[in-house]
């Protein structure tokens, strides 16, 4: 196992499974077990997925996985979870195992990272994105939703409804959820059209 070393001095730990051409998976290689898991499903994500995009790829791909959301829960960046800091850790985890070039598949806010990152290097040789559109991204929902959560991070969860999105019902701390907000801030000008010539390597 490796580790590399992140823009605010964290460290993460690194997985990788297989041969063949690089493919950077941030994913937490360990499935999910008890009420997160339950949680997980709930909202239809399965808790094992790391673990199953592994086992489904190690036999074509070397699979680089780590888990970058989880790391960011355990050990927020409140000011300093940038699209540029983001990119310069990814880029970290790609030099920790000794790749040059490599693919990148990302979901959620990790597939806008990957958008990021496809725009800020030429080592990409491939960007794959799921959960968050390329084109017409929802940059300024997102900067609502989150500024929300922030504000009700550690308030009294039982004062919350039920239809309330993962968001809001998620007991995160300030710092957990300021990253985000930081991350949103930093986004608001940003055109995911424009940029889309910079993008020359295969997308899906």
């Amino acid at each position: 196992m490796s580790e590399a070393r992140l823009h605010d001095g964290s460290t993460i730990e690194i997985e990788v499974a297989g041969a063949g051409p690089t493919l950077l998976l941030p994913v937490n290689p360990h499935p999910v077990e008890g009420p997160q898991a339950e949680q997980m499903l709930n909202y239809g994500v399965d808790p094992a997925l790391g673990q199953s995009l592994i086992k489904g790829l190690r036999n074509t791909f070397r699979v680089v996985v780590f888990d970058y959301e989880g790391q960011c829960l355990r050990t927020p960046k409140p000011d300093t979870l940038t699209p540029a800091n983001i990119v310069t850790d990814l880029l970290s985890v790609a030099d920790a195992v000794g790749v040059d070039r490599f693919a990148y598949y990302g979901y959620s806010w990790l597939a806008m990272s990957g958008l990021q990152l496809a725009m800020r290097t030429d080592r990409l040789s491939a960007l794959i994105m799921g959960g968050f559109p390329p084109v017409g991204g929802p940059y300024m929902e997102m900067l609502r939703v989150t500024t929300a959560a922030n504000e009700m991070a550690g308030a009294d969860q039982s004062s919350q409804t039920s239809d309330e999105d993962e968001w809001s019902t998620a007991a995160l701390s300030k710092g957990q959820t300021q990253q985000f907000v930081t991350l949103y801030q930093a986004l608001q000008k940003f055109n995911n059209r424009t940029v889309q010539s910079r993008i020359t390597c295969p997308r899906l």
